[in-house]
């Protein structure tokens, strides 16, 4: 019986590896910054909800 090997891990590509910088236009930089904003978006206003006892629609006077 043959023993097993480890599989040996797969090296990250160099695109993943490479560094997320500042920059104009569409690009990963800009994807990362835009979804953390709206993580802190939608915390605050399920807090406002939670505090007020309102919910963010008639916060806003829509109904």
């Amino acid at each position: 019986m043959k023993a097993k090997t480890p599989a040996s891990p797969i090296p990250p590509s160099p695109e993943s590896a490479k560094k997320a910088e500042p920059a104009f236009g569409w690009n990963a930089y800009a994807e990362q910054i835009n979804g953390r904003f709206a993580m802190v978006g939608f915390v605050a206003i399920l807090l406002l909800e939670f505090f007020t006892g309102e919910n963010f629609f008639t916060w806003l006077g829509l109904r």
